[in-house]
């Protein structure tokens, strides 16, 4: 079946200055809430600040990837610098799950003796704070869903927007009932579903880097195609992976009839076209070997004999 590697597509000068805005407005949201928190003595303010200035370094580090991305294939990167939005979205991933550890440690410290907070400062930061998530997801919502580098931010602003929610929620508690232990229990929801989001999204990243194969390919699938192509007696030392998000590419050895050798380069001709039509495949090296010369036993993935 077709795989579709389809995504939408947005300007790269836009994009650029969408992220450089989200930059701006979570930077000075940050320093708001820090001082804000203090004063209040939130730790949820706090935790909502710390998971806003990993917001702030994640788009200054998806921003230069989005940079340094677009630089063309040279001799030092001959398949191009686009995986580094890969890197990027792995340090992003990795920063959350740092942040979220923390969170609940601090957390806990504090549900053992709540401090005083001054729920208006947390009501009113929690609100100021919500406009500036809402605004960023809103900003990186069309970008995230053609980059893993941008849906890791996306999913950052997102989990803000709703620890904004849930600030809000815990200040007006602390406004009405006293109710200071609610402030470290908040914390301790964000910091969970920080962690949620982080495990849930870090394997793709770490799948790429790994040279795994993309994961809406099946790699049998793919030999199983190739083995149907007029001419082509097996297939072994199959390697299938990914060069950046939206480019798989595959190197095989294909084995073909002693007296069909002549015949390679239109029996190559035919496995590309499949390789493309069935499953986006647009960079593959075909090694033919004669039956009569062909490595025996060779495993059908991997290249050990």
């Amino acid at each position: 079946m077709p795989h579709d590697h389809g995504h939408a597509h947005i300007d790269p000068d836009s994009g650029d200055r969408r992220v450089a805005i989200a930059i701006w407005a979570n930077g000075l949201l940050t320093v708001a809430q820090i001082v804000g928190g203090i004063l209040s003595g939130s730790l949820a303010l706090i935790a909502d600040a710390l998971h806003n200035f990993s917001d702030m370094a994640s788009l200054v580090i998806a921003f230069a990837a989005r940079k340094i991305a677009r630089r063309p294939a040279d001799e030092r990167m001959t398949f191009g610098y686009g995986r580094v939005e890969i890197v990027a979205a792995l340090i992003n991933y990795t920063t959350l799950i740092v942040i979220g550890f923390y969170l609940i440690y601090e957390g806990g410290m504090r549900m053992i003796d709540p401090p005083e907070v001054m729920g208006w400062t947390v009501v009113i930061l929690g609100g100021i704070a919500l406009v500036v998530d809402t605004l960023t997801a809103m900003l990186t919502y069309s970008m995230q869903k053609g980059s893993v580098n941008i849906r890791a931010l996306f999913l950052h602003n997102l989990s803000d927007a709703l620890a904004s929610v849930a600030v809000i929620v815990g200040g007006t508690l602390i406004i009405l009932y006293d109710m200071r232990w609610v402030d470290p229990a908040i914390t301790i929801g964000i910091a969970l579903y920080i962690l949620y989001l982080s495990f849930t999204e870090i394997g793709g990243p770490i799948r790429t880097l790994m040279l795994g194969s993309p994961p809406d390919i099946d790699g049998n699938d793919v030999v199983r195609a190739i083995q149907s192509v007029d001419g082509v007696v097996d297939v072994h030392h199959v390697h299938l992976w990914q060069m950046q998000e939206h480019a798989a590419a595959l190197d095989c050895h294909i084995v073909v009839e002693r007296e069909r050798m002549g015949e390679a380069d239109k029996i190559k001709e035919n496995v590309k076209s499949v390789l493309h039509e069935r499953f986006s495949i647009e960079h593959s090296t075909l090694e033919f070997e004669a039956s009569d010369n062909a490595h025996q036993e060779a495993q059908v993935f991997g290249h050990r004999s």
